[in-house]
């Protein structure tokens, strides 16, 4: 149980201060990026120890595939990722709702004209299964070697602001499905109508991730 708390908190955390800042600073993309990795990299000191510090769904399947987790904890990890963001979302739309800023923005995910550069739909799917890709094959690779825990926490936070730091203009960066989930059926409208694009593009990333890093250790191992 303990664990499950911990993702709960730790999704919580993100999607709070990475959603809330997105919002008002209106969409700042450093702002923005610096607050979805640093608090990554606070949770991951803090809970790492406790549950890995997945808080994101993309990479507790990953941890599933690699057989780091089990199907029963993969379910709880993710009932607790998605209680976390919903907490999260719903505490910051009280917040808001109560100051000049309201609650037409939440922080949700989108293409066309809820994109900032007006992607297509085609478009934000190639771009979200990159950048999942890409920031879970970096936790894979960091996770998987014991000479680098002691950064490992640093090192995925910042991978998590560089991929912001390219998506938010173009689809505001999901690569976790919690994160995307929340905000999107609190909001409603069509960033809810939306959501399934930052749901399965996060989740298809994580399995080629996931299917790339062990072919290429393989191939590897076998020299």
């Amino acid at each position: 149980m303990k664990k499950y708390i911990a993702e709960f908190i730790g999704t919580f955390t993100l999607v709070f201060f990475g959603t809330g800042i997105a919002v008002i600073s209106g969409g700042n993309i450093i702002a923005t990026s610096m607050a979805f990795g640093l608090a990554i990299i606070a949770s991951a000191y803090v809970i790492g120890n406790v549950s890995g510090c997945h808080v994101n769904p993309a990479v507790s399947l990953s941890m599933l595939l690699n057989k780091k987790l089990s199907v029963k904890d993969f379910i709880g990890y993710v009932i607790a990722q998605i209680g976390g963001a919903f907490a999260a979302t719903g505490t910051l739309y009280y917040i808001l709702s109560q100051t000049v800023v309201g609650t037409a923005a939440l922080g949700a995910n989108g293409y066309g004209e809820l994109s900032a550069l007006n992607v297509s739909l085609a478009a934000a799917i190639i771009f979200e299964v990159i950048l999942t890709f890409i920031f879970i094959y970096t936790i894979i690779g960091v996770t998987s070697d014991d000479k680098k825990s002691s950064v490992a926490g640093i090192v995925i936070g910042f991978t998590l602001a560089f991929v912001h730091l390219l998506g938010i203009a173009f689809t505001g960066t999901s690569v976790n499905p919690a994160r995307s989930l929340a905000p999107a059926v609190i909001q409603g409208g069509k960033a809810l109508s939306q959501v399934w694009v930052f749901i399965v593009a996060p989740l298809v990333g994580a399995v080629l991730a996931t299917f790339v890093y062990k072919c290429l250790n393989a191939t590897k191992s076998k020299k």
